[in-house]
């Protein structure tokens, strides 16, 4: 009879437990799988927390992630060895020692460049001897330091430039298991001004949310022609904060596009842009804006 008892008790608190983890388990996947919903407005970490670190930096992104930001951004070069490298710029130069092209450069020159000297320099209020000799990532390391613990929102770069980015890409995605079905939806989303790369993107998987970047300088609003054209490959625009109002929001939005403009690091700002409609933005400051959320 005690042994039974015992017994009971033991399935009891296995029961419990079970419980108590598929209710966790729940909450965590109905937060995830809200990353695409049009009620969310998201934090992208442009260049990870580049206000604070050098930027597309591991330390730069960590920072990101730990500031609450729903994305690290981050803008994709091949090298000359076709290595894919998180660098906004065609060159080296402005963020790093050295000088040249990305594309003219081998892996292991890059990797021989200071990428974290710069921001002490252009920043001594935030500089930090840690800054100094930080290395420019490969996606791979990015992958590799973060794996799923990160959502990722990608920007293919000069994609015309360097021909099979876009399979590169979708190569580490998958080998880092980053586009499984277990992932929640948007775990990763990927950018570009070229549509051409984001439509071959879709062309090879169609599930991955792709986000058009619209160059507009003249805040002119695209037809809903236009809008419906983007809407055949992609699930969203990102356009700049300063060439976008309302009626462009809710233009974008009546053709079922998420909207998130860039780059704001103003706390007012981003209000403004939250109160338009828009479904997110990128900022070089998660923390400045993290009451947003």
């Amino acid at each position: 009879m005690i042994l039974l008892k015992k017994l009971l008790i033991v399935l009891v608190v296995g029961l419990i437990c079970a419980a108590v983890y598929l209710l966790m388990d729940a909450g965590d996947n109905d937060q995830q799988s809200a990353l695409l919903d049009e009620d969310v407005f998201l934090l992208i970490a442009h260049r990870g927390a580049s206000a604070i670190a050098p930027e597309h930096t591991l330390t730069s992104y960590q920072l990101a992630m730990d500031m609450g930001a729903d994305y690290i951004e981050i803008d994709l070069q091949m090298t000359k060895d076709r290595v894919l490298v998180a660098l906004h710029d065609e060159t080296v130069d402005r963020t790093t020692d050295g000088n040249g092209t990305v594309e003219g450069m081998n892996l292991a020159d890059i990797k021989k460049l200071d990428a974290g000297s710069w921001f002490n320099a252009e920043n001594p209020d935030r500089a930090k001897d840690e800054y100094v000799g930080i290395q420019v990532p490969t996606l791979e390391e990015i992958f590799s330091a973060f794996g799923d613990s990160a959502n990722y929102y990608i920007e293919t770069k000069q994609p015309d430039q360097s021909e099979g980015m876009e399979e590169k890409l979708l190569e580490l995605l998958d080998q880092f298991e980053l586009l499984e079905a277990s992932q929640p939806e948007g775990k990763v989303m990927i950018e570009s001004f070229s549509a051409d790369s984001l439509k071959t993107i879709y062309q090879m998987d169609e599930d991955i949310p792709l986000i058009q970047l619209i160059d507009n300088m003249d805040q002119l609003i695209p037809s809903p022609e236009t809008f419906e054209l983007y809407g055949e490959y992609a699930v969203g625009i990102g356009v700049s904060a300063k060439k976008v109002d309302e009626e462009y929001i809710t233009a974008a939005r009546e053709a079922g596009l998420l909207v998130h403009p860039f780059v704001v690091d103003k706390l007012a700002e981003g209000e403004k842009m939250k109160s338009c409609g828009a479904t997110g933005i990128f900022t070089n400051d998660v923390d400045a804006v993290s009451s947003l959320k």
